[in-house]
């Protein structure tokens, strides 16, 4: 009795049902790192410069124009960096609320200015008053900017605690500002004179 074992059939079933095999790649090969790096390059100078000059020239002056238009609407997301944040705005409005001596500082100047061009056909005693005026004006404008800076910085502190005073320049930004026409400040005031930011 011979036991023999049946030989496998082929079946052409299996292999017609087996899936194509699933490709997870990117379909290309990987830039090396010196392909990547030399398409990354670009020339430190313009091979046209003076068209490069014209470019930023253009790009400058764009730049310049939306932020002038943002200080006169009051879009503090296109300012200058200088006048951006809640600290700055804050000064701003305070100095706009009030009535500061250095605003008058130019008109008096102006003043003085004239009486000086007139001096030979003026009297003596006009000149001198004028020039006493003049005095008095600048001491006056100082003192004021001097408290201007105390009372803005007593409200800062209270409003946005003692770190709002580690930003640099706040002095300054508010007593340049003080010292501005008030038809002339950029950005525009926001604020009448009185109304006190809180």
């Amino acid at each position: 009795m011979s036991s023999k074992k049946p030989a496998p059939q082929d079946n052409d079933d299996t292999s017609a049902n087996t899936p194509a095999p699933y490709h997870t790649g990117k379909g290309r090969p990987t830039r090396s790192r010196a392909e990547a790096e030399a398409a990354r390059k670009r020339p430190l100078v313009p091979t046209d410069r003076r068209a490069a000059a014209k470019a930023a020239r253009a790009a400058q002056r764009d730049q310049r124009e939306l932020e002038y238009e943002a200080m006169k609407t009051g879009d503090e997301s296109k300012m200058p960096y200088r006048d951006r944040g809640p600290v700055k705005r804050y000064i701003r409005n305070f100095v706009d609320a009030r009535r500061n001596m250095g605003e008058y500082f130019l008109f008096i100047a102006l003043l003085f200015l004239v009486v000086t061009l007139f001096s030979q056909v003026l009297p003596a005693e006009i000149v001198l008053a004028g020039l006493i005026g003049m005095y008095v004006v600048v001491i006056l404008a100082i003192a004021d900017g001097f408290i201007l800076w105390r009372q803005l910085k007593k409200r800062l502190v209270a409003k946005f605690g003692q770190d709002a005073l580690m930003q640099r320049g706040l002095a300054m930004y508010a007593v340049m500002r003080a010292f501005q026409i008030r038809r002339a400040r950029l950005p525009k005031p926001m604020v009448k004179h009185g109304n006190y930011p809180s």
